[in-house]
């Protein structure tokens, strides 16, 4: 019973003593004692300073939480992801180069190609909105427009016109000159970018296909049956994706079909 006493009664004394630290510093905050900086003078005046901060961190938190979905989306990602998955099945590799490089791969000629996408964004739309200059929802605008832009660009006409009839009957229709709606640009972007990738694989491909095609019919011709045609002709493809200099041509052919 004497320790129970004593357990509770400490608990007692330390309630005791954080509502006085607590008295303390809000009287402090209330300007009571010198030295300590108020609540106002934390946040500025005017203008809902602390709601539209708390916004801003809200919406940095989802866009962080959505970045790779974004990236895949609304970047050319999708394009050089899918040659690059194409390559290796064609070479017939399975775990070479492994799949950490092909996407850090895909990853830095990404930035690559949107680099004047992401200057605009940030010069146009981040920047002043740090520095209070305009509002979040012109930023907003300003931050979409040049992704809107790129998008618009790359996306196919046939594959734009599919979307936009398929989402007539639930959004309005855009008149000439408006800008296009993203629920209606993202996926037609996306298509596009799919397709585009399936065309540059097919071209990957092909070369390595022939190889294979030929050392099957030489091996089926002597008379090797029990011998699997790949363990001759993928030595005979990594020697000419070498001597064509195969990641060079690959890698400058994808950045330029951009430009």
């Amino acid at each position: 019973m004497s320790r129970s006493r004593r357990f509770w009664g400490g608990l007692a004394v330390l309630g005791l003593t954080l509502a006085a630290a607590t008295a303390a510093h809000a009287q402090a905050a209330g300007g009571g004692v010198t030295g300590v900086p108020a609540l106002d003078q934390l946040l500025p005046a005017g203008n809902g300073a602390a709601s539209g901060r708390i916004l801003q961190l809200v919406a940095l938190l989802t866009v962080l939480s959505l970045a790779p979905g974004l990236l895949v989306m609304m970047t050319s990602f999708t394009r050089f992801a899918v040659a690059l998955s194409f390559l290796r099945s064609g070479l017939g590799l399975q775990s070479t180069p492994a799949n950490l490089f092909m996407v850090s791969l895909a990853l830095f000629m990404t930035f690559y190609v949107m680099a004047p996408t992401f200057d605009r964004a940030w010069n146009e739309g981040l920047k002043p909105l740090q520095e209070n200059r305009i509002t979040e929802e012109e930023a907003y605008s300003k931050i979409v427009d040049p992704f809107r832009e790129f998008m618009t660009a790359q996306v196919r006409p046939k594959d734009l016109q599919t979307f936009s009839d398929l989402a007539s009957r639930n959004f309005p229709k855009a008149e000439a000159g408006e800008k296009i709606d993203l629920r209606i640009l993202i996926p037609a972007f996306m298509i596009s970018e799919l397709r585009r990738g399936f065309e540059i694989g097919f071209l990957i491909v092909l070369p390595f296909l022939v190889i294979d095609v030929i050392v099957s019919t030489i091996v089926m011709s002597m008379g090797m049956m029990m011998l699997p045609p790949t363990v001759i002709s993928l030595p005979f493809k990594v020697l000419f994706f070498i001597l064509i200099d195969g990641w060079n041509l690959l890698v400058s052919g994808l950045v330029r079909s951009f430009f």
